[in-house]
């Protein structure tokens, strides 16, 4: 029975179902006994306002649950931390716990389920989960006790690099899963409702939830995340990713492009297209690409593993998408500067809905610190890099990434980071301190020496905000960008 329908028999106001409406029932060719009966009245102003002066209520419709949802269904609560990945995470797991019969609350007292996606790349952002969880414990312990028990779980990179400790600091997470293993979700809330804790954190050769349309968890909205490839097998030693995230695998370009016209035709107008190493795209999804050559390196740059041969590469990719909705801006990140072959950069100088910015992340203005890091390139490389890429794409806004007081970093070391920042002027920058990741692998452990030096990143900064400014007070002004 309809909500409604329920509310107004309530009042009165709607006969119920008896002998007279069975009997309206005929069969073919007849006749119903009812039909050309006047109805009954409805409610009008004047009832309602009788029935205000009396003080009494009018009748309550009830209203119709979010799409989406389903009336009484268990309710979850995400919570998102880090990067865009993450948040691209966030919409997958939601669309397999919807399709599960969950229901979506962004109120967290009303939660039966609260799911963390976290981030692991530095110490700071495990903090903030840990302090989180402190929370949440009081949360689970005034819980009233007619209520179904408050399920709790932890997902993303910091479940992958810590589920041991999670699972056994203070017992109060129930779930934990990996970046692999959103689709076990149903079944490991289902373990977790019967008292038990539950996890899994398999990491996976070639899962890409390409045949999950991810929910946009900003309704309406104008910008969109796709994700096109998951994993890195860069090896930085400073970068936790590829034991959290595990080994590169690329989605097909079909599912790619089904996504994106979903969202132009939902009226969104930029899309950005993520990956930890977003340029190295290869779909091997089509047999008749497996045997194709691989593209070549930037200049200079090397990689620790061998070239790989075959699938459609992240040129291809960047020009079916740009095609999709010429309206439609495109964005792409995080890439490695290995992997900026010229077809690439001339597609994003002709294309003129591919915005004309690129994320070239240095780490280190060094030529050591960048061997020690296993970054594959020189200082030399990396400025000829940037050379060619400014005349590739005249007027092309740059950003970068930065770490200060990396292991064995000396003062002549960051002189010659701040002396990078002069001479490329960056747009954008972001900078970091490091921040020691522990994992099995000896050559990223903790038993190297590490120099801090927190005052080099307040430098750092500061040669990036003048670099800023020089660009915002010069040839900027009156300049129209992607």
């Amino acid at each position: 029975m309809l909500p409604g329908a329920r509310a107004l028999r309530a009042a009165g106001l709607l006969r119920p179902p008896g002998a007279a409406a069975r009997r309206a029932y005929c069969e073919p060719g007849q006749r119903p006994a009812g039909r050309g009966v006047a109805l009954p009245a409805g409610p009008d102003l004047r009832h309602f306002l009788r029935a205000a002066a009396a003080g009494q209520p009018g009748p309550s419709l009830e209203l119709p649950p979010e799409p989406g949802s389903t009336a009484g269904a268990p309710k979850v609560y995400l919570e998102t931390y880090g990067c865009q990945m993450n948040v691209n995470d966030t919409e997958i797991a939601w669309a397999i716990l919807q399709k599960n019969g969950y229901a979506r609350t962004k109120e967290l007292d009303e939660a039966d389920v609260i799911l963390l996606v976290t981030c692991s790349v530095r110490e700071k952002a495990e903090q903030a989960i840990w302090n989180r969880l402190q929370h949440l414990k009081t949360l689970k312990a005034r819980r009233p006790q007619a209520r179904a028990p408050l399920r709790i779980g932890v997902l993303g990179c910091m479940a992958e690099r810590l589920k041991e400790e999670i699972l056994q600091r203070e017992k109060l997470v129930d779930v934990v899963a990996g970046p692999d293993a959103y689709r076990d979700l149903p079944r490991l809330l289902a373990v977790a409702e019967s008292g038990q804790q539950a996890a899994n954190v398999l990491l996976s050769l070639d899962e890409t939830y390409a045949d999950i349309l991810p929910v946009q968890t900003s309704a309406g909205g104008r910008t969109a995340f796709v994700s096109i490839m998951r994993g890195c097998d860069n090896m930085c030693s400073y970068c936790i990713v590829p034991f959290t995230r595990g080994r590169e695998r690329s989605r097909p370009i079909a599912s790619i492009l089904q996504e994106v016209r979903m969202l132009s035709d939902q009226g969104v107008k930029e899309v950005t297209l993520l990956g930890q190493n977003v340029n190295s795209f290869r779909d091997l999804s089509e047999v008749q690409f497996q045997s194709v050559a691989a593209p070549g390196l930037s200049r200079g740059f090397s990689t620790v593993y061998k070239a790989k041969l075959g699938g459609l590469r992240f040129a291809h990719l960047l020009d079916q998408v740009s095609r999709i909705d010429p309206e439609m801006r495109i964005r792409f990140t995080s890439p490695h500067p290995k992997d900026f072959p010229d077809e690439v950069l001339q597609l994003i100088q002709e294309r003129h809905n591919i915005c004309k910015q690129l994320h070239l992340p240095a780490q280190s203005g060094s030529t050591r610190v960048l061997e020690a890091m296993r970054r594959g390139y020189t200082r030399e490389a990396y400025l000829e890099l940037v050379h060619h890429v400014r005349d590739s794409i005249p007027g092309v806004s740059l950003s970068s990434d930065f770490i200060a007081g990396f292991c064995g970093e000396t003062e002549e070391d960051h002189q010659q980071t701040v002396s990078l920042l002069r001479e490329v002027r960056y747009n954008i920058g972001f900078l970091f301190a490091y921040s020691m990741r522990q994992v099995e692998d000896k050559d990223v452990s903790s038993t190297r020496t590490c120099g801090w030096h927190w005052n080099s990143s307040v430098v750092i900064q500061t040669e990036m905000l003048g670099s800023c400014c020089w660009k915002s007070s010069g040839a900027g002004w009156g300049q129209t960008r992607l």
